[in-house]
């Protein structure tokens, strides 16, 4: 972990417009064409799962949790995950991680999903779903489809379809 000051708070509204910029040098513009990001479309992240991590008043990562459903279970999808590449490689993403997985086993989820590199994320306990028991709703490399079990034993029960859950607005 690094020797800087560094800051964990939950994201505000503010935020917004800076964890965009992140993620436009982060991931490019075509990150709105990947599945992953197809399911997070028109769905808010949980504000008590969305992380920003800072280094003085300097937002250098960020961390969004969304819901999801796989079939009929509600479950998380982790992501966009993002550090700024000045301050890569010195713990930023993990406390982000640590600090969201630590917070959604409080609320009493169940299992994160992520689509990432399971080399980086296996050190926060993630591993490969086992192959076709879950479908994306668009091409992902099953190999790159990851899983956190927050209740012991939920990733065995996965299986279906996975989809965005869209909020309806109140009637």
């Amino acid at each position: 972990m690094t020797d800087l000051p560094l800051t964990i708070r939950h994201e505000h509204p503010a935020d917004a417009g800076t964890i965009e910029k992140l993620h436009e040098r982060a991931f490019g513009p075509g990150r709105f064409a990947k599945t992953a990001y197809r399911l997070r479309e028109g769905v808010t992240p949980i504000p008590t799962l969305s992380y920003v991590a800072l280094v003085g008043t300097l937002v250098v990562g960020s961390i969004r949790l969304t819901p999801i459903m796989v079939g009929d279970m509600p479950a998380l999808l982790l992501g966009p995950l993002a550090v700024e590449q000045a301050f890569s490689s010195i713990g930023i993403g993990m406390s982000l991680i640590s600090r969201a997985v630590d917070t959604a086993k409080a609320e009493g989820h169940r299992v994160i999903l992520l689509v990432g590199d399971e080399p980086f994320y296996a050190r926060a306990g993630f591993v490969v779903m086992p192959f076709n028991k879950v479908e994306m709703p668009g091409p992902v490399d099953p190999k790159r489809l990851l899983a956190l079990d927050l209740v012991e034993g939920t990733i065995a029960q996965l299986s279906g379809k996975i989809s965005g859950v869209k909020v309806s607005a109140a009637a």
